[in-house]
């Protein structure tokens, strides 16, 4: 996703706070953007853990996209 977000070698920290941080602007894509995000299914099948969020468990990859398009990114599962 870093490198999605910030080009080859992206790197935004470590942890969701970073990943927030990285979307606000000041490096990288600044939203409204679309991300299209291709072999989606691939990651949804990598081991990951669920992730607690406020509205339940969701998992890795639906957390990822929650957390683009709450900050304004369309994303496109492709």
């Amino acid at each position: 996703m870093g490198e999605a977000l910030a080009g080859p070698g992206g790197y935004f920290g470590w942890g969701w706070d970073a990943f927030r941080d990285c979307l606000c602007g000041g490096f990288g894509l600044t939203a409204p953007f679309t991300l299209v995000w291709h072999d989606a299914d691939i990651a949804r099948q990598a081991p990951a853990a669920a992730v607690f969020a406020s509205d339940g468990l969701l998992s890795y990859v639906e957390e990822i996209v929650q957390i683009l398009e709450d900050a304004g990114v369309t994303v496109v599962l492709a």
